[in-house]
């Protein structure tokens, strides 16, 4: 499958960018990675839009700031949780406490 560039002359493919933590996978306690508790109903959401044809990014600040890589972790973690994904970046988000945009849905509205 290939896809194009995605732009507003391009409606082909939708796109959605998925937050990891605090969206498909939850923490009891303190935040540790390796501890991360799947909800799969959250996931089965997103591989729903990944079954209509959307392209998935997932997007984590994993590592971000203290500068572990946390890929490897990250992407065994969306398999074994069966994510259905096309790409995933990680460490490269930008760390913040609120998002403000115009095509932002909480997962609680899918």
């Amino acid at each position: 499958m290939s896809y194009k560039i995605h732009n507003k002359n391009n409606v082909d493919i939708k796109k959605a960018l998925v937050d990891v933590d605090e969206t498909i996978c939850f923490y009891e306690g303190d935040r540790m990675y390796e501890k991360a508790i799947p909800d799969l109903d959250n996931i089965a959401k997103i591989n729903k839009l990944y079954d209509e044809g959307w392209y998935i990014t997932y997007w984590t600040a994993r590592g971000g700031s203290c500068g572990i890589d946390y890929y490897t972790l990250t992407a065994n973690q969306l398999d074994i949780w069966g994510a259905k994904y096309h790409a995933l970046s990680v460490g490269k988000k930008a760390l913040f406490d609120l998002v403000i945009d115009d095509k932002a849905k909480r997962i609680e509205e899918l």
